[in-house]
């Protein structure tokens, strides 16, 4: 029985651990796992809070993982990692059930989990968890109070200070579709190999009062004038796998051109500044970009500011006296959060190809390799 016990204990104890150290590598992306959820049940109200949620839940799922490996007042810890699973069980059984949330975020971008697979994973660990629960009393701490509690201070430390680095300085395991490598025209393209949705067109009319609907291939026999068309729509039949992972990536210049795929296809070299509202970039930024901009216009690199907030950027930009010299282009703030965890965010291309990606934090960073680009006059 023991060995069940402390087997049991390890198992859910390196599970959370794993599944909070993976999304403390991308804090912001919980956040907005967060936001879509409450969006589904109309709390608009706490968006402004997701991130602090985000970075609390986080540290108690890594706490809780080592509290339960160190078997430190499992009294306390049984119920509190109860509760957990059941709150986390509700929210993957009401994506799964509902059809509403498509991904639960459990284990980050980096091992996405359709939310069927979540919630049988969380359904697996309430099990697991309910077995801890019952045996709580058995269990023993692994050292003395005094080694337990530091290590505990020590994950409440760490948990928080990683966090606090990745989100000054982006995830230090990249795992979305716009990391360092990644060519952004294939990434908008779908799988190869993907499988469409599947759909068949469905008609809504009215007869004697009453709604019939029928799909194009099955009209009523007795089809005729009495009929009157309501609504016509594509009914899903089955779910395809060809979303890109890159979508909704769109820039669009000021006067409604979309120049997404002149830009991304352009020989040569240029930098993208992803801000996503100028209200919120850190104070920093503007010193080492000012060092950045003077490199790229001695390399004749172009400059494209990327924003969703445009009037105010474009009103900033001619404060600044470098309107005559950077392009800004209009493009969704979901898209921005995607492409850039940082506000803001630099990136180096070729054509469509990320070669540098730097936060506001490491601005400086990136002018080692600019300063050994060739002149943008000759484009390669």
């Amino acid at each position: 029985m023991k060995t069940l016990i402390n087997s049991t204990r390890f198992v859910v104890g390196v599970l959370f651990i794993f599944s909070g150290l993976v999304k403390a590598d991308d804090p912001l992306g919980l956040s907005y796992k967060m936001q879509e959820f409450f969006e589904v049940w109309k709390f608009h109200w706490l968006d402004n809070y997701t991130l602090a949620f985000s970075i609390l839940m986080i540290v108690f799922e890594i706490v809780a993982g080592v509290a339960i490996l160190l078997g430190w007042r499992m009294r306390l810890f049984s119920w509190l990692l109860l509760l957990l699973i059941f709150f986390f069980t509700f929210l993957t059984g009401y994506a799964y059930l509902s059809g509403k949330v498509r991904e639960c975020g459990c284990f980050g971008d980096c091992i996405p989990l359709t939310a069927g697979e979540s919630f049988t994973k969380d359904l697996v660990l309430l099990a697991l968890i309910l077995f801890i629960f019952s045996c709580k009393d058995r269990i023993r701490p692994a050292f003395s109070g005094p080694v337990n509690g530091f290590l505990l201070t020590l994950s409440v430390i760490l948990s928080f200070g990683f966090q606090w680095y990745v989100l000054r300085h982006l995830p230090v395991v990249d795992c979305l579709p716009y990391r360092v490598g990644s060519n952004i025209p294939e990434k908008m393209k779908a799988p190869p190999g993907s499988i469409p949705d599947s759909t068949v067109i469905t008609f809504v009319y009215e007869k004697n009062g009453k709604k019939v609907e029928f799909t194009s291939d099955k009209f009523p026999a007795d089809f005729d004038d009495s009929y009157k068309l309501l609504n016509r729509y594509d009914k899903l039949i089955r779910k395809g796998n060809d979303t890109p992972p890159i979508k909704d990536f769109v820039l669009i210049t000021g006067g409604g051109t979309d120049t997404t795929q002149d830009l991304l296809q352009a020989k040569g070299y240029k930098l993208f500044l992803f801000i996503k509202t100028l209200g919120e970039v850190q104070a920093d930024w503007n010193r080492d970009f000012t060092l950045i901009f003077a490199t790229a216009k001695s390399k004749r690199l172009p400059v494209f500011f990327v924003t969703a907030d445009y009037d105010n950027l474009i009103e900033w930009v001619s404060r600044s006296g470098i309107a005559g010299e950077v392009t800004v282009l209009k493009c969704d703030a979901t898209a921005i959060k995607t492409a850039a965890r940082a506000n803001p965010t630099l990136y180096l291309l070729k054509k469509g190809l990320i070669l540098g990606k730097w936060s506001w934090a490491d601005f400086r960073k990136s002018l080692p390799g600019i300063n050994a680009l060739p002149d943008q006059s000759d484009k390669n």
